[in-house]
């Protein structure tokens, strides 16, 4: 399904691991904002580091230092690609409102719609996405 939707609306998948647009992280969100606030928030580019060949950025200092020094936690699932596509064996872009915190780590969604069929089969879908994201995270 969600494989068929990128086709209508034109959007394609990146061969980075990291989902970003134009080298920015998560649309320019706060990822430990999610852990820390339980909401979105945008990023400030003075508050910026670089992780994994891209910039994520950041609403204070305390948050870009806590993200420096364990990144990994605080990163999303699968580089920030659709949890569901991941686990359909595919990468697909996401929206920021689609965040969710399952056993304290990140995972986002193409879409609302998506995060719904998603959030009906989690631990089945992340055990299919942990799968089959060593396979496909550095391809299109």
């Amino acid at each position: 399904m969600l494989a068929a939707l990128l086709l209508h609306t034109g959007l394609q998948a990146q061969s980075a691991s990291i989902f970003h647009q134009q080298g920015t992280a998560l649309h320019g969100y706060d990822v430990v904002a999610f852990f820390t606030d339980s909401t979105a928030v945008a990023g400030k580019t003075e508050h910026h580091y670089e992780w994994q060949g891209v910039t994520w950025l950041f609403a204070s200092k305390a948050h870009r230092d806590a993200f420096a020094a364990d990144p990994v936690h605080y990163a999303p699932q699968y580089g920030g690609f659709c949890a569901y596509g991941t686990a359909g064996g595919y990468k697909a872009p996401t929206q920021i409102e689609t965040w969710t915190i399952v056993d304290g780590k990140l995972y986002f969604n193409y879409n609302a719609k998506v995060k719904a069929l998603w959030s009906k089969d989690i631990p089945g879908l992340v055990n299919k996405a942990d799968l089959n994201w060593q396979k496909i995270k550095d391809k299109e």
